[in-house]
């Protein structure tokens, strides 16, 4: 192997918008991420809408229950 061409190894902290952090190898010394697995859909069995940035309710508003019909 080539030396001084890899990138170092760190023990990175991992912080969940949900306030869950853990630790992990990486070559960054923290990271934060959306989900973890203590609040994503798959492990907990609840279902929960993420919102980036008003989808949810431009979707409502374009396909949504219209009155009338």
């Amino acid at each position: 192997m080539k030396k001084k061409i890899h990138p170092e190894i760190h023990e990175a902290k991992f912080i969940c918008a949900c306030g869950e952090e853990f630790k992990a190898r990486s070559t960054r010394k923290t990271i934060k991420v959306e989900m973890c697995s203590a609040c994503h859909p798959y492990y907990t069995g609840e279902q929960k809408l993420v919102d980036s940035a008003g989808r949810v309710e431009k979707f409502q508003r374009k396909y949504g229950k219209k009155s009338g019909r």
